[in-house]
């Protein structure tokens, strides 16, 4: 198939990516989505570990993982600031029209499930009854 959604995410096995049952999140915006805690930190490891180096928290890679592993307050943090600089994609398949992937602001949620406000749901065609929606983090804008 054509395309570049198409043709290198959608149908395989890719790096940077997951996927939960969405629930319904009201008290959202339109452009964001409600991400749970165990996937933003699986998603944004290798940003969260650059960083817990960074700002000096970690000395190596080998103790960031252990403070992402031990899940310290300041892994939030730091976790929070990645996140507001990187959009997520998010689909639902069958991906029939250009609706069907959108881009959301992530915003972590303590759920297991992904949060969606529900007037964005029309141009996915779901609905909150089982519905699984997969999560595309891109690398570069």
């Amino acid at each position: 198939k054509e395309g570049r959604f198409r043709e290198t995410l959608l149908g395989k096995r890719v790096d940077y990516s997951g996927r939960s049952v969405i629930v319904v999140g009201p008290s959202l915006s339109l452009h964001q989505c409600g991400l749970p805690r165990e996937i933003a930190i699986e998603l944004f490891q290798t940003f969260l570990i650059h960083g817990l180096i960074k700002q000096h928290v970690a000395s190596n890679i080998g103790i960031a993982k252990s403070k992402i592993r031990e899940k310290e307050p300041i892994v939030w943090e730091i976790l929070q600031e990645v996140m507001r600089g990187h959009p997520i994609l998010l689909n639902r398949a069958p991906t029939l029209h250009r609706l069907g992937i959108q881009a959301f602001q992530p915003i972590l949620v303590e759920e297991r499930a992904i949060c969606l406000h529900p007037l964005v749901c029309r141009g996915f065609n779901a609905d909150f009854d089982g519905d699984q929606m997969a999560v595309h983090v891109p690398l570069s804008l």
